[in-house]
């Protein structure tokens, strides 16, 4: 398999970091079935370079010994292939008891003894692995982030419009199972859905409550664009649980890259737990694979592809905007602004328009009136095309 030309800008970076002579570990982080581990192996050919690929992603766990045996595997690879030296791949390496001590010292071991092995973690716990190989080897860690897949990646690999885009969503896996609706369903829930939340969640983090865990999300995806407090969750959850167990919920799923909680903008600073969460699901294919309307039938529900639109937006922004930026939204009594971004002290503020909301923007007023900002963008009706915005990087949206 090939990485499409679409995602070859990622490759590009990866390919040039692996050519520079300074070693410096790689983390290519993203949530599952966006590419990554077609990106190492396209770019480890491309170089023609000795490597070693060893993943932990099994049902069991494996230990630091397990790591430390697939280290001397790579060892051995840049022993053998001299000055050129050898690439160890270790994916999902987070799954691994101690990963993180053990990769700092065999790590600092190489570097001691002038060995010529690159090594490259991938992981689909993006907070995760950034987190904790950050924290262990500060500075000496490179991200490279691979997000789901954008519309115009979807468009040119499988030529889809802009309306499959929005139901379908950013997840290649299963496109090819279309037109038949049922196979696709499936495809997301199980191939990506319940392997994400089994291997990157259940696996790795102690929860009490997995079945409420489940329950959480589909509520969120149900909800999705859409803020709501965590007392009004539990009434529409079943199962004991409070506010501080859906918070920790919340952060799990957003580690993963499935769902996230928009913080609300209170000017200088921002309002955490003391706000009400506005629920994102960050690839709309978690929307609607659990939904039972079809492609035809969501078209036709206002409600339906009103949320889908106004979740494609904010998860584009989510997905694409980098480090750095924050994504919030505003909402005093009943007016309210889709998504503030805040980056270097600008702020540009992000209204969606959709058949589902009345086009008068009196969130927008209100908010440029209690705070400074620098831009305003109005995405939908007679304002900018939703397809010309998911067409654009949302960096475009931060500069002056």
């Amino acid at each position: 398999m090939t990485l499409p030309t679409f995602r070859r800008p990622i490759l590009k970076v990866f390919l040039q970091r692996l050519r520079e002579p300074r070693r410096a570990l790689q983390a290519v982080v993203g949530p599952r079935q966006t590419g990554k581990t077609v990106l190492v192996r396209q770019a480890i050919g491309e170089l023609n370079i000795s490597h070693h690929y060893a993943s932990a992603d099994e049902p069991s766990l494996r230990d630091s010994s397990w790591l430390a045996a697939q280290w001397e595997v790579g060892r051995m690879r840049a022993k053998d292939a001299g000055r050129a030296g050898a690439v160890l791949v270790l994916d999902e390496a987070q799954k691994v008891e101690r990963w993180e001590e053990t990769i700092k010292r065999l790590w600092d071991e190489d570097t001691a003894s002038g060995a010529a092995l690159k090594v490259v973690v991938l992981g689909s716990a993006p907070a995760l692995v950034q987190g904790c190989l950050q924290d262990q080897l500060p500075g000496r860690v490179e991200v490279l982030r691979a997000p789901h897949w954008t519309y115009p990646e979807m468009r040119a690999a499988f030529g889809w419009n802009l309306e499959q885009y929005l139901f379908f969503g950013g997840y290649p896996g299963g496109a090819d199972l279309l037109p038949d609706e049922e196979r696709w369903r499936r495809a997301v829930l199980d191939g990506l859905l319940e392997t994400a939340l089994a291997r990157d969640i259940l696996l790795q983090v102690r929860v009490d409550k997995p079945a409420l865990l489940r329950q959480f999300f589909r509520l969120g995806c149900e909800r999705s664009a859409e803020v709501l407090s965590y007392q009004k969750m539990l009434g529409r959850l079943t199962g004991a649980g409070n506010t501080v167990t859906l918070a920790h919920y919340l952060d799990l799923l957003s580690g993963i890259g499935l769902m996230t909680g928009l913080q609300k903008h209170a000017g200088a600073r921002v309002k955490k737990r003391g706000s009400s969460p506005k629920l994102l699901a960050l690839n709309t294919a978690l929307m609607t694979s659990a939904s039972e309307l079809s492609f035809s039938a969501a078209r036709e529900n206002r409600e339906v592809w009103g949320r889908l639109v106004e979740s494609a937006v904010g998860a584009h922004l989510v997905n694409g905007l980098p480090d750095g930026v924050s994504v919030l939204y505003w909402r005093e009594a009943n007016r309210e602004v889709d998504y503030i971004l805040k980056h270097k002290g600008r702020v540009t503020a992000v209204e969606v328009v959709t058949a589902r909301r009345r086009e008068t923007l009196p969130g927008m007023a209100a908010f440029s009136a209690e705070f400074h900002v620098h831009k305003r963008l109005v995405v939908g009706g007679a304002a900018l095309p939703l397809e010309d915005f998911l067409s654009s990087p949302p960096e475009r949206w931060l500069t002056p």
